[in-house]
């Protein structure tokens, strides 16, 4: 299970260092390959490979229309790439992701279970913002 948040660097080749909690997770229940792909909120979703499968799998039940299934196939599996993580522990996280995402320098590693999210650091301070208020305003 991927959980925290941590922060790291990106370099100007797109390499960075996966948290070394979240290395574990994977050295202990997955090989090195992570699917990485787009969130609605322009940022990424790192999926371990039998992860990935499973939602793939998934998937199929959870539609209500045609277009939600198409629009997951576009948005989702079609913005999907695999990177496998290096000796070092890095990935290398591809120029088109890395623009969709707005992935320059500060990142920002978020655990969410069964996946964990790479986000720009800014972009990251203002979601949380929201969902810090979100939650807020659900108590009320």
């Amino acid at each position: 299970m991927f959980f925290g948040r941590y922060e790291h660097t990106i370099d100007q080749k797109g390499r960075i260092s996966i948290p070394s909690k979240f290395r574990t997770t994977l050295s202990e229940h997955y090989d090195d390959r992570l699917i990485i792909t787009n969130n609605t909120d322009e940022s990424l979703s790192a999926y371990p490979l039998e992860e990935w499968k499973k939602l793939l799998s998934n998937a199929p039940g959870s539609f209500k229309t045609e277009q939600e299934r198409e629009d997951f196939q576009r948005f989702v599996v079609g913005g999907a790439m695999e990177c496998a993580v290096d000796r070092q522990g890095r990935i290398l996280i591809p120029p088109v992701l890395r623009e969709f995402a707005g992935l320059e320098r500060d990142v920002v590693f978020v655990g969410a279970t069964n996946k964990f999210e790479i986000w720009n650091r800014t972009k990251w301070e203002t979601a949380l913002q929201l969902a810090r208020e979100r939650m807020q305003k659900a108590k009320a």
